[in-house]
């Protein structure tokens, strides 16, 4: 599968797919564990944060889009759901740092180029999606695009 993916994403997905099956699961698994910490800043205002609906784990964003069009992406996402939060801290990590325009083009089939369809439940895979989705809402309302 051919996307056009920012560096960090692509790196991402090139670590899923040289990869396969169990050994995709624990690097999911590793993701769950680097899911980074909020900022102070945001630890007692759970009011920001946006619940992810596809999601069965209770699975919460928030965009920030700096005066510089730099997009923050923060998550929470309990530990006993190590998949859900390994979703959660990919598209943080992935997405942090790029342009409103360039995560506005990140394609919506990411969440199923990780190779993990044979492996996750499509439900699993529905609530990656959502979150990539909401995140690239949020980005449009917070920002000039």
């Amino acid at each position: 599968m051919s996307l056009n993916l920012p560096p960090k994403l692509a790196e991402i997905r090139e670590d899923f797919d040289a990869l396969s099956g169990n050994d995709r699961i624990q690097l999911l698994l590793e993701f769950a564990l680097e899911l980074p910490d909020l900022p102070e800043r945001y630890r007692d205002h759970p009011e920001l944060f946006e619940r992810v609906e596809e999601c069965q784990s209770p699975v919460y964003i928030f965009v920030e889009v700096g005066a510089d069009a730099k997009v923050h992406v923060f998550a929470t996402a309990p530990e006993q759901a190590p998949t859900t939060r390994g979703f959660a801290s990919i598209l943080a990590q992935g997405l942090t740092g790029l342009t409103a325009a360039e995560v506005l083009e990140v394609s919506d089939d990411f969440p199923g180029s990780l190779g993990l369809s044979a492996i996750i439940s499509p439900l699993r895979l529905r609530g990656m999606s959502g979150m990539l989705r909401r995140i690239k809402r949020q980005v449009i309302e917070k920002s000039d695009q």
